[in-house]
């Protein structure tokens, strides 16, 4: 489980609210499932966020993946690094104070993410329930 990393003063404002819901409705939008933002800021100083997705092929991943890089930088944002492989099931996108995980459910079952993070806060991202 999540370990509170505990850093000085009051909570910092949380900027990049705005490109983790930007990234979220991004993936919804080519069908991704299971989709959850995790509020890492004192937790970790991994990133400020994760948003984890599911999807159910390879295309879909890499559609996936295009659709949240096309997204974000439509407002000025590139990744810093992606990591991962479609083959193989996952792939990860690198915004430095959010990171954007895709994988396929197998990959997302054994690199467990949701477990490591569970403790974590949810950010609610008002998706479409259809």
């Amino acid at each position: 489980m999540a370990r509170l990393v505990k850093r000085g003063g009051s909570a910092p404002e949380f900027e990049v609210l705005p490109d983790v819901l930007r990234a979220a409705h991004a993936a919804d939008a080519i069908k991704a499932a299971d989709i959850i933002a995790y509020d890492l800021r004192g937790l970790t100083l991994i990133a400020d966020s994760f948003v984890v997705c599911s999807v159910t092929s390879e295309p879909q991943l890499k559609a996936v993946t295009n659709a949240v890089r096309t997204a974000l930088k439509e407002v000025g944002r590139s990744p810093l690094q992606t990591e991962g492989d479609p083959t193989g099931g996952w792939l990860v996108l690198d915004y430095g104070a959010f990171i954007v995980h895709v994988f396929r459910k197998e990959a997302r079952e054994f690199y467990d993410l949701d477990g490591l993070w569970g403790d974590a806060p949810r950010i609610p991202l008002d998706l479409d329930p259809s």
